[in-house]
């Protein structure tokens, strides 16, 4: 068996506090697990985790929530580390009364990821190919209210290696 080859999805260890926003719909939040099990479960000699990792899952209903009770036990057991949001697309609604998706929990979260964005963050997508339209949309929405050019914030964010793509 083989998957993807590459160093797109590569956790990059330089930086044991740097802040990791990880972006997935349904099976793409796989590679996120194994993330976040090296940064809370493994005892890594060279690398103890003090950043912030934070998991935007998009499914359709709770009972495709992969995880969950993983995810779950990271929040009660490290807050100041882990954060966690989920978007249901058939249980959930967003701002404007539409299917919630995870690029509407993005929106909502917009200001603060932006910032952290521009201080050095990471940010990765993974699952279906059909995710990343509609939350490029939304970061250039998002970009030009803040009165930004998404094309140059993106520009910026992939020669700074922050971008990472994984889609299929």
């Amino acid at each position: 068996m083989a998957g993807p080859a590459g160093k797109i999805m590569l956790l990059p260890e330089d930086n044991p506090n740097a802040t990791h926003i990880m972006i997935a719909t349904g099976t793409g939040v796989a590679p996120y697990r194994g993330y976040l099990r090296r940064m809370f479960m493994e005892s890594v000699p060279k690398f103890k985790f003090g950043g912030l990792a934070w998991l935007f899952l998009g499914v359709a209903n709770t009972d495709s929530l992969l995880y969950d009770e993983e995810f779950t036990k990271y929040l009660k057991d490290y807050p100041d580390n882990f954060r966690y949001n989920i978007a249901l697309s058939r249980e959930q609604k967003n701002q404007r009364g539409g299917k919630m998706y995870v690029q509407d929990k993005i929106e909502e979260y917009s200001d603060e990821i932006f910032k952290l964005l521009d201080n050095g963050a990471h940010i990765y997508f993974c699952g279906l190919k059909g995710m990343m339209p509609g939350i490029q949309e939304t970061l250039k929405r998002v970009a030009v209210e803040r009165g930004e050019s998404w094309e140059e914030k993106l520009s910026q964010l992939k020669k700074n290696k922050q971008w990472h793509v994984e889609v299929y």
